[in-house]
């Protein structure tokens, strides 16, 4: 598994970059060696510290997190438990895949474009209704865009408001 930090805004010490060397290299229990981590660090404003850990693993899969706190060291504590938790969570529901074949070609792959405005190219899956939420949980994201396989158009599903969800059916 490899590791890249990545910072903006903020200057990363060694002991910060040791403790997360640390800690993410428990996660390779769950993924194969190809799996990339990649960490943005960033200075938010005078006091306030924004972490972002994706894991990419598999070709075009993805577990992702992002935190906010005064603290980068307590940063590390709140992300990295969340993409554990995301991990564990879907282990079971998704099969003994993430360490076999890391959820092979199930998920969203992101590209940042070389504009400020991000850029996400996602790769449309063919899944069913509950494993596109099992996905849209996995990255943690408000709505995931799939292929149904039970009528094979585009759905969206997404998180409702009363914490259900809902299911799009696109007409074209």
């Amino acid at each position: 598994m490899r590791l890249e930090i990545i910072s903006r805004n903020y200057k990363v010490s060694d002991h910060l970059k040791e403790i997360i060397e640390k800690k993410v290299d428990k996660f390779s229990r769950y993924f194969e060696d190809d799996a990339v981590v990649k960490i943005a660090l960033k200075q938010i404003g005078k006091d306030k510290y924004g972490m972002e850990v994706t894991v990419f693993f598999a070709g075009n899969n993805l577990v992702r997190s992002e935190v906010v706190s005064d603290n980068m060291y307590n940063n590390i504590d709140l992300a990295l438990p969340k993409i554990e938790g995301q991990i564990r969570k879907y282990r079971t529901k998704l099969g003994k895949r993430i360490k076999q074949t890391a959820l092979e070609g199930e998920e969203v792959k992101a590209a940042e474009a070389a504009s400020p405005a991000r850029k996400k190219t996602i790769s449309l899956q063919k899944c069913s209704v509950e494993d596109a939420i099992a996905q849209m949980e996995l990255v943690d994201h408000t709505f995931f865009i799939f292929l149904n396989e039970t009528n094979g158009m585009v759905n969206v599903v997404y998180h409702r408001e009363d914490g259900g969800y809902g299911l799009i059916d696109l007409v074209y």
